[in-house]
């Protein structure tokens, strides 16, 4: 190793997988499980073990975020009931499924709830469409003109026309789709209506593309968010790994995890008995970078000579940290090093102040970033 070094961080596809199905559960008592057997399997050399452990897991997260995406496929479909019930003054009362609840829940039981919830989701909102295409069916012929009846007929087809208008489509388009319908509703003659609902099928076909568009358009939102949770959740635990390593071998880490230090991937390492040296580290976009520096200019040659000793004490641990966090699933591969007193320690910016206010204070020591 070395007193500077950059190593390309990659994280274990347990620890990976253990992550983003901890985030999906909230407490993330199962997902935890299932990684603990993963990293058991790996610890114990057992190969065929931890495929199946590992595999176990992704079956697993994978499931979690097929029920959290029906879970807001429900929240959504709940959301356009209501609204509609808003708009038609309570007219509109249909049963939406219940959400699962994912705490505890096992993958079988995952599995078979989306299978099951997919099927009442289908029937729900043909259901909705169905209403509110009477709804619309009704207006529409009441408004057609006084003391004037829409044929049985006419009404019965302009309803099947509107029943495949998908329920969560937009304002506007609902608006468009119903001008063609008031003319199929106020129309002479049979013949002049069937040319009419033409119209009408034409609109609801645009409205309903326009419609799954901007479905799609969310669902892959959701999906960017999901990636940057998940992203997130990576570099946290890369950070919170490398502060209990490097704690368990003696240092002090500067990071609180709500402090600025935790928000840039900024970490700085020291220890009781090295009174000048500190090592900066910093993660970023998938690399750690670390680098031994001074906090006050050298004075002498037994500062450098420390200096050595100090760097070759990191280097030493630096490797022992490596493999404490291996077996955390988190591998470094070193991608750059310096070796120990090929260099003279950078100083810090802020020393040459530090060492300013120490001749005033000389009992008084601080570190500053």
């Amino acid at each position: 190793m070395s007193s500077g070094v950059e190593a390309e961080i990659a994280l274990d596809a347990a620890v990976i997988a253990s992550l983003g199905a901890n985030r999906l559960l909230g407490a993330g008592a199962g997902a935890a499980a299932h990684g603990a057997a993963a990293f058991a399997a790996l610890a114990e050399k057992k190969a065929g073990a931890r495929a199946e452990a590992l595999a176990d897991l992704e079956r697993y997260e994978r499931a979690l975020r097929e029920a959290v995406d029906r879970n807001a496929r429900i929240r959504a479909l709940r959301d356009t009931v209501h609204a509609a019930a808003r708009e038609h003054a309570g007219q509109v009362s249909l049963p939406v499924p219940e959400e699962l609840d994912l705490t505890g829940v096992a993958h079988d039981e995952v599995v078979t709830w989306c299978a099951a919830v997919d099927t009442a989701l289908d029937e729900a909102e043909a259901a909705l469409s169905a209403r509110l295409a009477e709804l619309m069916t009704e207006q529409v012929s009441a408004e057609a003109g006084a003391g004037v009846s829409v044929p049985r007929d006419r009404a019965a087809d302009l309803a099947r026309v509107l029943a495949r208008l998908l329920p969560d489509a937009a304002e506007a388009d609902r608006i468009r789709v119903r001008e063609a319908a008031e003319h199929v509703a106020a129309a002479a003659s049979d013949g002049e209506a069937e040319a009419l609902l033409s119209e009408v099928r034409l609109r609801v076909q645009q409205a309903n593309q326009r419609t799954r568009e901007e479905r799609a358009r969310l669902r892959l939102w959701a999906e960017e968010q999901e990636a940057l949770a998940q992203a997130e959740a990576e570099r946290r635990y890369v950070l919170e790994s490398i502060t209990r390593a490097f704690e368990d071998l003696g240092y002090q880490v500067d990071t609180g995890f709500e402090t600025r230090a935790a928000v840039d991937g900024n970490l700085v390492l020291t220890r009781g008995e090295w009174p000048d040296q500190a090592v900066r580290m910093r993660l970023e976009d998938g690399t750690l970078r670390a680098k031994m520096l001074r906090t006050r200019p050298l004075e002498s040659e037994d500062d450098r000579r420390r200096d050595a000793e100090r760097e070759r004490q990191w280097c030493d641990e630096f490797e022992a940290a490596q493999a404490r966090l291996a077996a955390e699933g988190l591998g470094m591969a070193v991608t750059w090093r310096l070796e120990p007193g090929a260099e003279e320690l950078p100083v810090t910016e802020e020393s040459g102040q530090q060492a300013r206010r120490k001749q005033h204070k000389p009992k008084e020591r601080r570190l500053e970033y």
